[in-house]
């Protein structure tokens, strides 16, 4: 059973979306991609993790979500910087945080994991959390 966290970033902040033009958005989504990270996978599936899969305890696991493929996680990457839930904070021209959320209302929260890439690593937010809340509202409104 992985441990719960009883204490939440509350420095995260979304991006107003205005301050991100629909054109920097394609562009943006098309330049970032998804690498994942074996702290968070219990089943590596497509990744091509090394190790393959090395779940910590108090990681958020990806399989909770059922992500098993690169090509869904990595889509789900791109969606959110297409409905422009990005944090606040940006290093160089990364943002550093993308949020998404799957079918079932899951939500996620990718971080920048190199930013001469663009690769971000993801996990699923805990239901506890009340940014993911938040991120689940701005989600369907966008």
């Amino acid at each position: 059973m992985q441990a719960r966290r009883d204490k939440f970033d509350n420095k995260r902040k979304i991006r107003p979306r205005e301050m991100l033009a629909e054109v920097d958005r394609a562009v943006l989504s098309r330049k970032v991609n998804y690498c994942g990270n074996p702290a968070h996978k219990k089943n590596p599936g497509d990744f091509g993790l090394t190790p393959p899969s090395g779940p910590r305890a108090g990681k958020s696991l990806c399989d909770v979500a059922a992500i098993f493929e690169k090509d869904v996680a990595s889509s789900l990457l791109k969606e959110g910087v297409m409905r422009g839930l990005v944090s606040m904070q940006f290093d160089g021209e990364w943002p550093k945080v993308i949020w998404s959320v799957t079918a079932d209302e899951i939500v996620l929260e990718a971080r920048l994991e190199n930013r001469e890439t663009g690769a971000y690593h993801g996990y699923p937010m805990q239901s506890t959390d009340p940014f993911a809340e938040l991120i689940l509202t701005q989600w369907r409104e966008r």
